[in-house]
């Protein structure tokens, strides 16, 4: 089977990687890719939300199924541009409609989505410049920290959380007043902040059956110790050791069989990954969040512990047999590393030679590009998260030294990177 990957991150290095050791995978396509996923297909000069160049790629490639890496193609309906045309509807689509992508596009469509279905959630409320008064309001009378979300797709960014009301109302009037994320902040969620360990639980569903491929906790703080600004993702560790098998059940009971159960009472089409961003609050599941793809760089930590073959997977979800496969899993640590450029997330340059990348590393380690390129020198960075570095181990400590080892073989101007992802857990 011919395959189109859409994605240039770490997420699509990972998925390329794991695809390309199936024998389903007879050739597979990258658009656009980065230097990373040259190694196991060929990259396209096409962007993710060019749909026109990727229904010429599918037609003149002969290709068999579509796997969508990020969020935007999604909630701009690559599936259903997919489905309404004649001459791709035998293709298998590995993504969910527009309308059950919602769930990640809209935080407000989420929020009354989990209420419908009775899935634990944190209160909340919703405003636009419409009710802005009433929106401050609710604010100022609301217990601190408080979290403000723009309701649409902010790159990973579109999360305050204010330690004062002071703070709160600034950045509530920056976002609806200020378009502080554009169309993404017209609409703002407002919510109560939830204590506890975030971790996130990854299934693979076709809307009725489903299978859980893994979960993993990440770090989304500049700093060491969980300081600084918020990024895409420092790094990652999976299996997550408080994610015993009673929680897991409440995770199951409570949570994923609600919201797959919800899919189907609602009509809403689904093939492909949901992302269930949860909070640990005193051994009780509580979801922050809905992403309808894997995570970056949850991916390069869950798919490297997924034995079985993620080809098979997608094939079973588009034939109605998901229900039947059986799921196994390495049962090493692993813990992924995350090196940005740097004034990330701020200003950061581009165009930054990487020297390294052909050392001999850990053979537990594997290098996973995210934001590079290849140039005629060499291998450049492209990105403010340029690439990750995931070991096995058999515990988390273990698996975090080893990619900290790997880690440092590896350089460029300005790289930066945690030292202590996982800290809690050694």
């Amino acid at each position: 089977m011919n395959i189109l990957l859409l994605g240039s991150g770490g997420r699509e290095h990972a998925l390329a990687w794991k695809m390309s050791q199936s024998h389903h995978c007879d050739t597979l396509l990258i658009a656009p890719g980065n230097a990373g996923t040259a190694a196991f297909g060929k990259n396209m000069p096409f962007g993710v939300n060019d749909f026109e160049a990727i229904k010429k790629c599918c037609i003149q490639e002969k290709i068999g199924m579509l796997v969508v890496g990020p969020e935007d193609p999604l909630v701009n309906g690559i599936y259903d541009f997919f489905q309404n045309d004649s001459l791709l509807q035998h293709i298998t689509v590995v993504a969910p409609s527009k309308a059950a992508a919602q769930l990640e596009g809209s935080k407000a469509f989420s929020k009354k989505f989990m209420a419908r279905q009775g899935i634990p959630t944190a209160a909340y409320a919703e405003f636009t410049e419409e009710n802005y008064d009433e929106g401050k309001k609710y604010i100022a009378a609301h217990s601190l920290p408080v979290v403000l979300k723009a309701d649409g797709l902010a790159a990973g960014k579109g999360v305050i959380i204010a330690q004062t009301t002071e703070e709160a109302l600034q950045s509530f009037e920056e976002m609806i007043l200020g378009k502080q994320f554009g169309e993404a902040s017209r609409k703002v969620v407002v919510e109560a902040f939830l204590t506890g360990i975030e971790v996130s639980v990854f299934i693979l569903t076709d809307g009725v059956d489903y299978q859980i491929i893994g979960h993993a906790k990440d770090y989304k703080r500049i700093g060491e110790g969980d300081t600084g600004l918020n990024t895409g993702g420092m790094g990652c560790v999976s299996p997550v050791p408080f994610m015993d098998a009673a929680f897991m059940q409440k995770v199951i009971d409570r949570i994923i069989n609600p919201t797959v159960k919800g899919l189907a009472k609602e009509n809403l089409n689904y093939h492909g990954f949901i992302f269930f961003g949860l909070m640990n609050t005193n051994g009780e599941p509580w979801v922050i969040e809905y992403n309808c793809r894997l995570g970056d760089p949850e991916t390069e930590v869950v798919l490297p512990r997924l034995q079985t073959d993620l080809v098979s997977l997608f094939a079973a979800m588009d034939n109605g047999t998901l229900a039947d496969t059986n799921i196994n899993f390495d049962e090493r640590s692993c813990a992924t590393i995350m090196a940005v450029s740097g004034g990330y997330p701020g200003d950061y340059q581009k165009n930054k030679l990487i020297q390294g990348l052909e050392s001999p590393i850990n053979k537990d380690s594997i290098v996973f590009h995210a934001g590079t390129k290849i140039a005629e020198n060499g291998v450049l960075t492209n990105g403010g998260r340029v690439l990750a570095i995931t070991s096995y181990g058999a515990t988390i400590n273990e698996a975090v030294k080893k990619s900290k080892i790997s880690m440092d073989q590896i350089s460029f101007e300005g790289m930066y990177y945690r030292r202590d992802i996982g800290y809690e857990f050694q």
